[in-house]
């Protein structure tokens, strides 16, 4: 029975070896992933050949430094450029209503029409309203074809036509209910909803401010411009920065603003901190790794291992990315603080050897008092 005590405590002690050698990590190596495991009647098993092997990259000045090269060297998209522009006259559509007056002839005034006695203050203005066509119709210029068209150029048409009927008509048209078009505003808006353009040119700026501004939990780096079916992606501080004025975008009819969340673009903090959490960016959505940490209580002293802090990139894609930082370096707050971290990143705090052990050796405790149990009661 003496040997079989001593055969029980060697697997043991081999349990204990394998499973604290398999806890630790070095810098420097690669983490093994296994890519398929395949299921042969209930025993699974993983091709040494089907492994992916994760490099693990330390944070250093000199990442840091390439990084931020990479940032500053990045131009804005040709793509984003062809968005600036300078304002356009407003074209006309279905819906609208006209006011057209021809002077010194009143009976033409009669086509103005009056307001309903019951009239509400949604109901169009009294005037000429552009049919589904896109025509309007005026006495002695039959129909007009408006739609796509601006205040000018129907001016003009209409001059044209009525000239025939009348020796030098003077003839006024402005808009006088605008109805065609609108663009739509959606996410971390105040008033997410639809807003009527008129003819007084709509920025990026002013639309987003008449939604009523940016959220409390808007990402300013995240603004989607939709138009004719293709998304442009905006970085509105970044545009700042780098000298254009998003005010210097207008909008077209149909188009669509999406501000994205911050809670879209959260980091995720985990292991051996005193406050794991999700953490949002900042509202021009960045966040440092340094933030990261405060704002998860910093390490816990007792448990954490500072020497072993993992940032895992691109969990979810084929090819993932770890990055490491020793913390317990005099240095390793500067780099933290000018390591930027990217939407859906992981912070991982490692334990202490110590700390491994002790878990470990709750696990297997309980083997152990049976095991011992077990020879007692053979005797």
């Amino acid at each position: 029975m003496g040997s079989l005590g001593i055969r029980t405590g060697s697997v043991l002690v081999c349990a204990i070896a394998t499973l604290l050698s398999a806890c630790s990590l070095a810098p420097g190596q690669r983490m093994i992933t296994p890519a398929a495991v395949q299921d042969t009647g209930g025993d699974y098993s993983t091709e040494a050949s089907q492994q992916v092997q994760i490099p693990i990259t330390d944070i250093n000045l000199s990442l840091l430094r390439k990084m931020n090269a990479a940032r500053t060297s990045s131009a804005v998209s040709p793509a984003t450029l062809a968005l600036f522009g300078k304002p356009t006259a407003y074209k006309v559509g279905p819906g609208d209503v006209l006011q057209i007056v021809v002077w010194d002839h009143p009976e033409l005034a009669a086509a103005l029409g009056q307001p309903a006695a019951n009239a509400r203050p949604t109901d169009a203005a009294p005037g000429f309203l552009i049919d589904e066509n896109g025509d309007v119709q005026f006495p002695y210029a039959g129909t007009v074809h408006v739609a796509g068209k601006d205040v000018a150029t129907i001016q003009k048409e209409l001059h044209k036509r009525l000239s025939t009927v009348y020796q030098k008509p003077e003839v006024t048209v402005r808009v006088a209910s605008f109805r065609a078009a609108q663009v739509y505003l959606d996410g971390e808006v105040r008033t997410p909803g639809a807003q009527s353009i008129n003819d007084i040119p709509m920025s990026l700026t002013s639309a987003i401010n008449l939604g009523g501004g940016f959220s409390a939990n808007a990402d300013r780096s995240r603004v989607d411009l939709i138009r004719n079916g293709t998304t442009y992606p905006l970085n509105v501080d970044d545009l700042i920065k780098r000298g254009r004025n998003p005010s210097d975008i207008y909008l077209q009819p149909g188009d669509m603003v999406r501000v994205a969340s911050r809670d879209d673009s959260a980091v995720y903090v985990m292991g051996e901190v005193n406050k794991p959490a999700t953490i949002t960016p900042m509202r021009n959505g960045t966040l440092t790794l340094s933030q990261a940490l405060s704002d998860s209580g910093s390490f816990n002293s007792t448990t954490a291992s500072p020497r072993q802090l993992f940032v895992i990139r691109n969990s979810t894609a084929d090819q993932p990315e770890v990055y490491h930082l020793d913390a317990t370096s005099p240095v390793s707050m500067v780099l933290a603080n000018q390591f930027e971290l990217q939407p859906k990143d992981v912070v991982y705090v490692d334990n202490g050897s110590l700390v491994r052990f002790n878990r470990v050796l709750n696990l297997i405790l309980p083997a152990i008092n049976a095991a011992v149990t077990g020879v007692i009661v053979a005797k």
